[in-house]
């Protein structure tokens, strides 16, 4: 038996929620970060089970959160 879908639907109206997700888009990138760096976060992640990309990126939110600046000497 093949069930075919009705023409009063309208798969639009199915779920008019909006995406609450939408504002936290993430764009890709590509970047050369020193091997001792990388370790260090993938230690981060084994330990904590974690992605190591995903550690990476919440610490550059926490240091663009609290607005933290380097110094260049």
């Amino acid at each position: 038996m093949v069930s075919t879908m009705r023409d009063e639907y309208d798969i639009r109206n199915l779920n008019p929620r909006k995406n609450p997700y939408v504002k936290a888009k993430k764009q890709q990138i590509t970047m050369n970060m020193n091997i001792t760096t990388v370790d260090y976060f993938k230690e981060m992640a084994a330990t904590s089970g974690v992605p190591y990309q995903t550690i990476i990126n919440l610490y550059l939110d926490e240091c663009v959160r609290e607005q933290k600046t380097l110094t260049f000497a």
